[in-house]
This record gives C-alpha cells, sequence and structure tokens, in this order.
C-alpha cells in the first residue's frame, strides 16, 4: 500500500502542512522544469504521455486515498493537481514563463472552481477526485492559448 499513498500523495507532497494542492502543483511545475533540462523540446510529448498513461490509474489511485483516509476528496491526495498542471501544460512548447504562467493560472482556477468545476467535484469515488482538476488544467490550456492570440493584437509581446 505504502506505493500506493507515494502516488496519491505525489511523493508525499500531499502531506505539506499548508497547502498541499499548491505544493503539488509546484512539485509538477518543478517535473515539467526537471523534464525538460533532461529531454529538451521532446518534454512537451513526455508529459502527454505522461498524463495519458495516468488518467485511468489516477481515478483508480483516487479511489484508493478516499478509502485510505476515509472521506471525500481529502486534502492528502494530489496526484489531481499533478495531472492537472500537466494537462495545462499540453502541447504548449516549453517556456519558462508559460510554465510559471500556467502555474498561476491553475492555482487560481483550482481554488475558484469555476462553472462546472466545483460541480464535478461532486462526482462519487475516484473521478470526483480527479475531473475538476482536469476540467481546471484544460481551462488554463485554454486562458494560455487565448493570452498568446490576444496579447500580439494588442501590440504586447506574447510569452
Amino acid at each position: 500500500m505504502w506505493w500506493k499513498e507515494l502516488l496519491f500523495t505525489a511523493l508525499y507532497t500531499g502531506y505539506f502542512p499548508w497547502m498541499p494542492g499548491t505544493a503539488a502543483s509546484l512539485f509538477a511545475m518543478l517535473l515539467y522544469f526537471t523534464g525538460y533540462c533532461l529531454f529538451g523540446e521532446a518534454v512537451v510529448w513526455i508529459n502527454a504521455a505522461a498524463v495519458v498513461l495516468m488518467l485511468y490509474p489516477g481515478v483508480k489511485l483516487g479511489d484508493v486515498g478516499e478509502r485510505f483516509f476515509g472521506e471525500k476528496d481529502p486534502p492528502q491526495i494530489v496526484l489531481d493537481e499533478v495531472l492537472g498542471y500537466g494537462i495545462a501544460v499540453l502541447f504548449h512548447p516549453f517556456n519558462w514563463k508559460t510554465a510559471v504562467l500556467a502555474f498561476l493560472i491553475f492555482r487560481v482556477i483550482d481554488i475558484l472552481k469555476p462553472w462546472p468545476t466545483r460541480r464535478l467535484q461532486s462526482v462519487r469515488g475516484g473521478l470526483g477526485v480527479m475531473i475538476d482538476d482536469w476540467v481546471a488544467g484544460a481551462y488554463t490550456s485554454a486562458i494560455i492559448v487565448g493570452l498568446k492570440l490576444l496579447l500580439p493584437a494588442l501590440g504586447m509581446a506574447a510569452f
């Protein structure tokens, strides 16, 4: 069981005493930076593969985590934030500014939970644990695309 706990707490970042979701999102950004340092531009495809490969296991690990902690969507389960951040940067060419901006936007969206993320969080089991962060990641990615299109149109430098 320890290895499942290691995964659903994102290498125990879920036990961080303050804002474990933010700690896990920072961890995800660090993984993304490390991936870029090791693999260069291929990190975009490595991230995409990792996200796709972890979607189903993430749901199952969310189920296990809820049973482990004995509550619905406990704050210690932060694999959803890691996958959400991975979705936020999905298919964007690596750029330090984009990576940091994705972290900031993702955290705001994950905390505010705009429609339908709050409603999706009420889905039972591991899917309910994961899906709101997946949607927050998709919203983040869409906002980044919008900013990359809007800023140059306004005569401002894009990132």
